[in-house]
């Protein structure tokens, strides 16, 4: 049984507690509690009001109460009198069913009701800029291919130091951290688990990763594509499919292609049946189709899909099959809201284990040297309006995620859509002034 969160404040000397939730912008949200009031809180939860955050709602809406979880409660390693603590979100007595953790909470029921443990793990790239964010931390770190370089990653050896350190505090179970693709840019990793148990450390590793670059005078940022010549941030997603008690992996079998059961299968058929409609979630900002549009960048590689296509241990296509027993979904990028991603990829695979969907033929050309090659594969959607348009008429993943969250998504996001449109860019300037 999970200790209450006034036990875990007596076990780890904390004061206070972050609870915290996400919203469907994926900014998180919190409130400081001191311990002595903790108790309340669990009971009853945090109150917030909804419209102030990025949910659907008005400033007539009672509160939110955000009650937190305690076995996602997390003392902070660089100031440990702190705990944070994620928060699922009601509203008089109700769940708010647009809510990301909610909606992925929702789909792992779905998952559970058919036997069905889904596991992931995530690759959560970022780039430390100095303090002001104009401009690489680092100004020594210029090379046209910098992914591993030796040096680079040791001159920011304290940061990512630290922060691994804390994952083997925490029991994250952390194995590699390098330098990668774009100058600047960093990736660690940690063992893939349950995807709630994911989507919180992912969450929290955002807010880890910022707090730690911050402490050492920089800025951490997840943004796609902050620089327009340098490889963006992606957010590649590890998938595989187990049994209740998680101890058989379901996608596993020798006999498959490339080493995927028939339901691996299906449930990848799945996601390359709607990958148009969850790139509005995989991919959710403005700036996110300037990376999986990029025409090519300083290191020769933009590491991000185009189409909807997958493969085996090949790193050009959308979906990359390594080895038996799991796929990596290579779309999603580093503003993906941590829940909303693992939601989206469950909702299609079972939509796909449902229907028995067959993913289509494996290509294992080179997708970025070859593309002529992929005569009849789809284009992924070119901006945010269209992707958040095939979300909008996507009926198999509005039955799946619930109406109330795809609304709610679309119309917020829309409006950030209509925004963008209103902004004049010095291209334009530059462009048109002489017209």
């Amino acid at each position: 049984m999970t200790q209450s969160l006034t036990d875990f404040a007596k076990e780890h000397g904390v004061k206070y507690f972050l609870v915290s939730f996400t919203d469907l912008f994926g900014a998180q949200r919190a409130k400081l509690v001191p311990a002595a009031a903790i108790g309340a809180m669990e009971a009853d939860g945090a109150g917030f009001a909804g419209f102030a955050a990025w949910l659907d709602m008005t400033p007539a809406d009672p509160d939110v109460l955000a009650v937190p979880d305690p076995a996602s409660a997390v003392a902070l390693p660089w100031k440990p009198d702190v705990a944070w603590v994620a928060a699922n979100c009601t509203m008089e007595g109700e769940i708010v069913a647009h809510a990301p953790r909610n909606v992925l909470r929702a789909q792992i029921a779905r998952a559970t009701d058919r036997g069905l443990r889904v596991k992931s793990g995530v690759e959560a790239e970022f780039f430390l800029l100095g303090a002001d964010g104009s401009d690489l931390s680092d100004p020594a770190d210029t090379a046209v291919k910098p992914c591993y370089d030796q040096q680079a990653l040791m001159r920011r050896y304290e940061v990512v130091a630290e922060i691994c350190d804390y994952m083997l505090d925490l029991g994250w179970q952390p194995y590699q951290n390098d330098h990668e693709d774009a100058n600047g840019q960093f990736e660690m990793n940690w063992r893939f688990d349950d995807a709630l148990t994911t989507a919180d450390r992912h969450s929290f590793f955002k807010f880890m990763v910022k707090s730690v670059a911050e402490k050492h005078g920089f800025r951490a940022t997840f943004m796609p594509k902050p620089f327009q010549n340098l490889t963006g941030n992606g957010c590649h997603a590890h998938i595989s499919v187990w049994d209740a008690a998680g101890e058989t992996n379901l996608f596993a079998d020798e006999a498959g292609e490339t080493g995927l059961s028939d339901l691996g299968r299906h449930f990848l058929g799945g996601i390359i049946a709607h990958a148009a409609a969850l790139t509005a979630i995989s991919n959710p900002t403005v700036n996110s189709f300037k990376r999986i549009a990029a025409a090519g960048t300083a290191s020769g590689a933009t590491w991000a899909p185009n189409a909807i296509s997958w493969s085996g241990n090949n790193r050009t296509h959308m979906v990359r099959v390594p080895e038996g027993g799991r796929f990596e979904l290579r779309l999603a990028d580093g503003a993906a809201n941590p829940y909303l991603l693992q939601a989206a990829i469950i909702a299609a695979g079972i939509e796909g284990i449902d229907a028995k969907a067959d993913p289509g033929e494996r290509l294992d050309f080179n997708m970025y040297a070859e593309p002529h090659k992929a005569k009849d594969v789809a284009k992924l959607p070119v901006n945010l309006h269209d992707a958040l348009r095939l979300l909008d008429g996507n009926k198999a993943l509005r039955a799946s995620l619930g109406a109330e969250f795809v609304d709610a998504f679309v119309k917020l996001k829309t409006q950030e859509w209509q925004t963008y449109l209103s902004k004049l860019t010095d291209w334009e300037r530059e462009t048109y002034l002489d017209a």
